[in-house]
């Protein structure tokens, strides 16, 4: 639990959001750096988060049909070679391992910044027939990018994610699948469980994942009107099959090439919750992630206080909901509330000596900060049909921002005016790679392309109907 004695106001996003986010990363004990420069230690409570998010994501990939493993994290230099690329988007940032064991090795070992390759060497060893196809693979592990310019959860050298990866017979199937990831895992995820809204399209060629032919994006709107990547799936076609002779013989005994996806979602998402949904007081945490749902706070150390909060508690687990006793009556009331904000449990419930004369306990709302005395004998039913009204009622206060903070341009300056505050949306035949450069120039990105209908392309060729959402970006 928190040292309350260092817990203090947190900086105002509205004065220094990017101290904000510190700030809260640090007194919400979440996260802090590594001992060495761009790496991130992930506290316990923030963990929690991160399995609860884990956890949801696998079981939509599992739905779709893809088993996980794990493959190594060292990959041979040659391995990323052999797709020029690919290697050369991710050259700034590999690590790459020359000595082990007391000595030189014959040939440099990478650590992963993804595992295209290696998936890509292996796929080519498993799959003989059409009949081992599709393929969908997908494994949990940690990366390593050396980031130059590193963010605790958003920009770290070290950061975990999941990165799945397929083979299919056709171009059309393989772009089925990645859409399906695209829409049924990650956007699903994201507002069904995190209660953040996303714009859904393709990436521009320059923003295109480093040998891909496509690649969709599900980008969201932080509290500062910036732009945070949250989701991507890929489109390989079939330059990593080429480059590692990943074939098939199909029912008419003819040898074809594979087409092939990759797609991964990471500890970003952690960051993006706290940016999305944070204010003043800390996080806030929608119910749905939350690893602690409801904190039952006992006002007072006296036996009756603390016999009706451990059995609430024991009434709530068995109703389903994620609760958890907090006993500490050695620590001042109001210091133990003050953590619990800090840290955006979505409900607390306070119990003490009063509130058991009247026969209530007092219900507090994280995202509003309401408080009300509910009767003691409907506590269970109230708090199961609260946490998924608080759900609904965060992503439509999302939804909302991100809607008011959307504007429509008709050139690049009008773009890069509403960039300031929010996102722009303009016609991409306006905008083009010219207007892209212009922006590009001023900190300004195409975060995506959509269909006037703000829904993703049937394929990464840039229509010029398309309409570029605009933004700046972490």
């Amino acid at each position: 639990m928190a040292d309350t004695g260092r817990m203090g106001v947190l900086t105002p996003q509205q004065d220094d959001f990017p101290r904000w986010y510190q700030d809260v990363l640090e007194k919400a004990e979440l996260a802090e750096n590594g001992p060495v420069r761009g790496t991130m230690v992930i506290r316990p409570y923030a963990y929690g988060l991160w399995e609860r998010m884990q956890a949801e994501v696998d079981r939509r990939i599992k739905e779709t049909g893809a088993e996980n493993l794990y493959l190594p994290l060292l990959i041979p230099q040659s391995y990323l070679e052999r797709e020029a690329e690919h290697v050369e988007g991710f050259s700034p940032e590999l690590a790459v391992v020359t000595h082990a064991g007391g000595k030189e090795l014959t040939e440099p070992v990478v650590v992963r910044p993804t595992s295209e390759t290696l998936f890509g060497e292996l796929m080519a060893k498993w799959i003989q027939s059409h009949r081992d196809l599709p393929m969908l693979l997908n494994q949990w592990a940690n990366v390593v990018r050396w980031e130059m310019r590193p963010r605790l959860f958003l920009r770290t050298s070290e950061f975990l994610w999941q990165e799945g990866h397929t083979a299919h017979a056709s171009r059309e199937d393989a772009n089925a699948y990645a859409l399906r990831i695209h829409l049924d895992v990650y956007r699903d995820f994201l507002q069904n469980v995190l209660a953040i809204p996303v714009l859904v399209g393709v990436k521009s060629r320059r923003e295109r994942f480093a040998g891909a032919i496509n690649t969709m994006t599900c980008e969201a709107m932080m509290g500062d009107g910036k732009a945070l990547q949250m989701a991507t799936s890929h489109e390989l076609g079939q330059n990593f099959a080429k480059a590692f002779d990943i074939t098939f013989t199909d029912s008419s005994e003819q040898v074809e090439t594979c087409w092939t996806t990759s797609w991964g979602s990471s500890t970003r998402m952690v960051g993006g919750l706290i940016m999305a949904h944070g204010d003043d007081r800390g996080i806030r945490i929608p119910p749905r992630v939350a690893p602690v749902q409801v904190v039952v706070v006992a006002v007072k150390d006296d036996e009756r206080t603390m016999a009706t909060s451990s059995a609430l508690v024991r009434e709530l687990t068995t109703a389903g909901v994620r609760a958890r006793l907090d006993h500490r009556t050695t620590q001042s009331f109001g210091r133990r509330a003050t953590e619990w904000e800090l840290k955006g449990v979505p409900v607390r419930l306070e119990v003490g000596p009063r509130d058991l004369e009247s026969g209530h306990a007092t219900i507090v709302r994280r995202d509003s900060g309401t408080k009300e005395a509910v009767a003691l004998d409907t506590i269970s039913t109230t708090v199961v049909t609260l946490l998924e009204s608080m759900h609904a009622e965060m992503i439509d206060a999302a939804h909302q921002r991100l809607t008011d903070r959307t504007a429509d341009a008709r050139s690049v300056s009008e773009a890069l005016q509403a960039a300031k505050s929010g996102f722009a949306r303009i016609p991409w035949e306006q905008l083009g790679e010219e207007g892209e450069d212009a922006l590009n120039r001023e900190a300004v990105s195409v975060r995506c392309l959509q269909t006037r209908e703000g829904t993703v392309p049937s394929s990464g060729d840039l229509d010029s109907e398309l309409m570029a959402i605009v933004g700046r970006s972490y």
